[in-house]
């Protein structure tokens, strides 16, 4: 469901892998009864019109259903617990001048990566 990266693209607006989040959200969030119903249908592609045309813009995340949102909020979590820093530290990093100019262009430009994925997953923690 997730592809082969094992992963969501979430942009500052909306999810941008909508589709195979709003998927795995709701099967992994459905009781093994309706598991198995779903499955029985035999069309994994027939969702309802509801889903084809919503999208999963920030205001759609902060209306998911509570276990939804619970899923997508630890999923963060752990997310947030793989790198070895926090965005604290990283801020700090980033407004500390002097140490900042001692990292190769490589180092800085990936501190600038690592800081906007993090802030982009605590805002998403803020809306769940």
């Amino acid at each position: 469901m997730v592809g082969e990266e094992g992963a969501f693209v979430l942009g500052w607006d909306e999810v941008l892998t909508e589709e195979e989040l709003s998927m795995t959200l709701k099967v992994l969030c459905m009781s093994e009864e309706e598991f198995k119903e779903y499955k029985e249908q035999d069309g994994w592609e027939d969702d309802s019109e509801e889903e084809e045309n919503s999208t999963l813009s920030n205001e759609a995340l902060s209306r998911l259903k509570t276990p939804c949102k619970k899923l997508l909020y630890d999923s963060v979590l752990l997310t947030l617990e793989s790198y070895r820093s926090d965005l604290k530290a990283e801020q700090d990093l980033l407004n500390n001048k002097e140490a900042y100019e001692k990292l190769s262009r490589r180092e800085q430009q990936a501190l600038h990566v690592r800081y906007g994925q993090k802030r982009i997953l605590h805002q998403l923690l803020e809306l769940v």
